[in-house]
């Protein structure tokens, strides 16, 4: 069942495009308040230009013998020339009555002698008009000169469509440079966390050293709750070790000691039927003993396997130590270890484990070989891997079940009336495949038996 909940998303997706919709949208700023800049500055030029004409033909306004006398200059209206060939109109007014230039022009009006600007509709067409005053005196009388001038606006519309156009292409190159940065911080800031990320999965599960990863500071509390679960799981593992190896003594001596008085009893009772009682109690105590032992022998070969710590391992001598700790409970049915073919061999592993695949092994091997015989355990060397075969002169396995016998609790058919659980050969294939190796189950080609073999990649 996932973990995660749907809709989350992307972490570089989402900041990549966040950080995209804000460029889009100051690009937008940007354009807009370039074009705005660019026609606010070229109205002002057109406007500065027509008060400039307009000043130049009042300046050139005089009276003579009481009439007003314009002359109008030429560089007046070739001030106001330009490539487009705007149309220039004028208007010439005394005291409101026109004296020359267009009579319907309309004037821009304000107070004061001041240039007033307009935009006006003139003869279908848009004007920016310009008004301007100028008193004189005429026999004595004041004389109010007005001259206003107008000029269609087709050069400054080409020009804000240049405006405009670099001003999108400006937004836009705006926007393809703040979408690579968005891009390149959307991909730094994922990479801090693929390190982080990397940096966990590449641990093994016994890994529970604390985290030292390059991260960012905002990423600085997520490592050290990290690091703080991974000690808190360290100390949980270390306290169900413990606890296992704890419960296995617990259980496993009240049991002995319950199976030594149920045998002591039996040696003193008489009767038939109460003998076969005692005998039924210490079968059972021996099927409950060896099955809580296999069950946290599982457990703490579980525990490890998950927290395997690889060390070097001499797996000569810690086979031929195993074959010395059995070899009591072998002579007790008559039986013979045999160490034949023992090469020198150096594994990397946990040795606490491999041991305990082995003795499993070999128990199985003792417990299932009739009295009167051996079991010979051969240690070989070949292709950069040990090989430890443990064969007997038992039963052996039947046709096809060899395969099924490593699952939990998982017996074969011969194994009725024999004390067992069911875990040894899981065991011993768990600790096999742990270690990168495998565990191997066939019957003998000479004689009756079967040969277990666990194989190691060499150090």
């Amino acid at each position: 069942m996932s973990i995660f909940r749907a809709g989350t998303g992307s972490i570089r997706r989402r900041l990549t495009l966040q950080l995209l919709a804000s460029a889009a949208l100051l690009a937008v700023v940007l354009f807009v308040i370039v074009f705005n800049f660019a026609r606010q500055i070229g109205a002002e030029s057109q406007d500065r230009v027509l008060a400039a004409s307009a000043a130049s033909i009042l300046e050139a306004t005089a009276v003579q013998s009481g009439e007003i006398v314009i002359d109008i200059p030429y560089f007046a209206f070739s001030m106001l020339d330009n490539a487009n060939d705007d149309r220039v109109f004028y208007q010439i007014a005394q005291d409101g009555e026109v004296l020359t230039g267009y009579d319907d022009l309309q004037t821009a009006r304000g107070p004061g002698s001041a240039p007033n600007f307009a935009t006006v509709a003139f003869r279908g067409e848009v004007l920016r008009v310009v008004t301007q005053t100028r008193r004189l005196s005429s026999d004595g009388r004041p004389v109010n000169v007005t001259v206003t001038v107008g000029q269609t606006r087709d050069a400054q519309a080409e020009v804000l469509n240049r405006i405009s156009r670099m001003a999108v292409a400006l937004g836009i190159g705006f926007f393809v440079v703040s979408a690579l940065l968005a891009i390149l911080a959307g991909r730094v800031t994922a990479e801090s966390l693929s390190r982080l990320a990397a940096s966990v999965s590449r641990r093994g599960p016994e890994d529970l050293r604390p985290v030292v990863a390059d991260v960012p500071a905002e990423m600085r509390p997520l490592v050290r709750s990290l690091n703080a679960m991974i000690a808190r799981l360290s100390g949980a593992f270390n306290r169900t070790e413990d606890f296992i190896a704890e419960a296995a003594h617990r259980v496993r001596t009240p049991l002995a000691t319950v199976r030594a008085h149920a045998e002591n009893t039996l040696r003193r009772v008489d009767r038939e039927e109460n003998r076969d009682s005692l005998r039924e109690m210490i079968r059972a105590i021996d099927e409950s003993s060896r099955a809580a032992g296999q069950l946290l022998d599982h457990a703490m070969v579980s525990l490890r396997v998950d927290q395997l710590e690889l060390h070097p391992v001499d797996l000569h001598s810690l086979t031929r130590e195993l074959a010395d700790k059995l070899a009591p409970v072998a002579e007790m049915r008559d039986m013979d270890i045999r160490l034949n073919r023992m090469a020198g061999a150096e594994v990397m592993g946990d040795a606490i484990l491999i041991q305990n695949a082995l003795r499993n092994v070999l128990e199985n091997a003792i417990k299932y070989s009739p009295a009167d015989t051996a079991i010979d355990i051969d240690l070989q060397v070949r292709d950069h891997r040990a090989y430890v075969s443990i064969r007997d002169q038992g039963p052996g396995f039947r046709p096809g079940e060899a395969s099924t016998l490593t699952g939990r609790f998982t017996r074969g058919e011969n194994a009725a009336g024999t004390i067992g659980s069911g875990l040894g050969l899981t065991i011993a294939d768990e600790v096999a495949r742990a270690h990168n190796g495998q565990i191997e189950m066939t019957n003998n080609t000479e004689g009756p038996g079967a040969c277990v073999t666990l194989s190691f990649p060499l150090r």
